[in-house]
């Protein structure tokens, strides 16, 4: 696999859930158990195998999608969005977290993550009696187990940015057994994650089915290169979600360390640089091709939803969110950019930004200004769509009469990761590499080159900025402004949201009530 977009899957492979059912739990975490009562004849075969391991991702993606979880907690909280009829995305983007509204209780309830995190401690402990079939072999198995390990410790990653302290399962539990956990600190969890991926990492392939050292052969789990070509964790995206979790642990040095193990590698799966077309475009990486395949687009991790695969969906897009007439056939969005603020993330002093700006090359004198149209559509108007995602059933705007959307939920692209090397470069004072970073990327927005040398220049400002413009969308601004803050300290109110773990969400009341261990970030108490 070439890593296309290295985190897919069909909901096929939520075969896994018919195979090992969520079950009720004893209060442990308010998680049902992956196992049923014929657990014991689940681990009989490759099929088996094969079925745990795709569960797994399908799991991932469903806690991310769930109500649009994602960009609600990515997204919303001092973004750059704006809620035009809902008091609920209003309520987020205040940062009033503990207001009550079913949206807000049902995506701070982290249950659906422990099932997925259930799902993996399952699998690393009883997939190797698959083994009983000689068709599933020891090389197989490890680099299996190892994918397991990765995506077990990318979502405490995910939830530790949420949630803060939470509590750290390494096994699974039955409906027998299941017992009441308390919140582990962030960063035992996080140490954790580290210390699984540093150790799995090197035993995944940087392809699969294409004859990589590690795993020899044409064929992994009875399909080939280009069938596996987007679907799942490999070397380099386990290094980059390394990045990740030590940019949110502060520890820029190691961030600084895996994020150029992900640069000096990334050509091994082919992942390229996107141009504006490739972010927005009917066969940009976050559309479908035809077939069961994903975009051709090459990205790091990303969970795909292909409608030749059945795979459609309403919710869990952020254009369920952020399309409107004429793009599709819904009045207005739930949620906008307005002009003052898209004036403010695209100044003209930028240059000729190809993402939104004046598009002086079409204007003669007399004629009306117009406008890059590749991240909005309709601006000047009271309410302009975000239409920069766009993905309406495999087709694009007015192809479609039916909401229904196949966009990929992306997690990190190049563009992001290099972005998030050159921050830590930044930080650790190699100012001069960040800025090339920095540059790169804008000379292929348009944007003019920035240049730290001159004075009032701002460096780490500017590489956030960046960050705000290219990634909108994507469910990176909380973060962003979490780790900026965190770096920059100049911010009294945001420093002593951070000091109060204010920066954290709440957990949902019914985790509470059925586990006495736990209790609620004392920001909301």
């Amino acid at each position: 696999m070439t890593g296309k977009k290295i985190i897919t899957v069909s909901l096929t492979a939520l075969l896994f859930t018919a195979s090992v059912p969520f079950s009720a739990c004893n209060k442990q975490l308010d998680i049902n158990s992956t196992r049923q009562s014929d657990e014991a004849n689940s681990w009989k075969s490759i099929d088996d195998a094969r079925s745990g391991l795709m569960g797994i991702y399908g799991l991932f993606r469903a806690a991310v999608a769930d109500n649009n979880t994602h960009w609600l907690m990515g997204e919303l909280r001092n973004g750059d969005f704006t809620s035009l009829k809902r008091p609920d995305l209003k309520a987020i983007i205040e940062g009033k977290l503990n207001a009550s509204y079913p949206v807000i209780e049902s995506i701070t309830n982290w249950r659906r993550f422990y099932a997925a995190i259930n799902a993996c401690n399952l699998f690393i402990e009883r997939s190797g009696e698959a083994m009983a079939d000689a068709r599933y072999t020891g090389v197989n198995h490890k680099i299996d187990v190892a994918q397991a390990r990765v995506l077990r410790a990318f979502m405490y990653y995910y939830i530790v940015r949420i949630w803060g302290d939470v509590p750290l399962l390494t096994k699974s539990y039955d409906n027998g057994s299941f017992k009441t956990f308390a919140r582990s600190p962030q960063q035992d969890v996080l140490g954790f994650a580290v210390r699984e991926i540093e150790e799995a990492a090197p035993l995944l392939p940087y392809v699969y089915g294409n004859g990589d050292p590690v795993l020899p052969g044409l064929v992994y789990h009875t399909k080939t290169y280009d069938q596996w070509r987007n679907t799942l964790i490999n070397k380099v995206s386990a290094y980059a979600i390394l990045a990740h979790i030590t940019a949110l642990q502060g520890n820029y040095y190691a961030t600084a360390g895996y994020t150029d193990f992900v640069m000096q590698n990334y050509s091994k799966i082919g992942i390229n640089y996107l141009s504006v077309a490739d972010l927005t475009g009917k066969t940009g990486i976050f559309n479908e091709l035809a077939g069961d395949l994903a975009s051709d687009q090459n990205q790091f991790i990303s969970f795909n939803f292909i409608k030749g695969m059945g795979e459609s969906s309403v919710s869990g897009h952020i254009e369920q969110l952020t399309l409107a007439y004429p793009l599709v056939s819904k009045q207005l969005p739930d949620i906008y950019i307005t002009n003052d603020t898209l004036a403010s993330m695209f100044p003209t002093s930028n240059g000729q930004d190809l993402r939104f700006g004046t598009d002086t090359s079409s204007v003669d004198q007399g004629t009306p200004t117009l406008y890059r149209n590749a991240y909005i559509t309709g601006y000047g108007e009271e309410i302009p769509i975000f239409s920069k995602i766009k993905s309406i059933n495999g087709g694009i705007a007015g192809e479609q009469q039916f909401n229904v959307f196949t966009s990929a939920i992306l997690f990190t692209r190049l563009e992001e990761i290099s972005l998030l090397r050159a921050e830590a470069l930044a930080v650790l004072g190699h100012v001069d590499d960040a800025a090339a970073l920095l540059n790169n990327i804008q000379s292929r927005r348009g944007v003019k080159a920035f240049d730290p040398a001159v004075p009032g220049a701002d460096l780490i400002k500017e590489i956030f900025e960046e960050r705000r413009r290219e990634l909108v969308g994507e469910g990176w601004r909380w973060y962003d402004l979490v780790r900026y803050h965190k770096i920059k300290k100049d911010s009294p109110a945001f420093n002593a949201l951070i000091s109060n773990g204010g920066i954290y969400w709440p957990v949902a009341r019914e985790v509470i009530n059925n586990n006495p261990n736990i209790t609620q970030n004392s920001y909301w108490k």
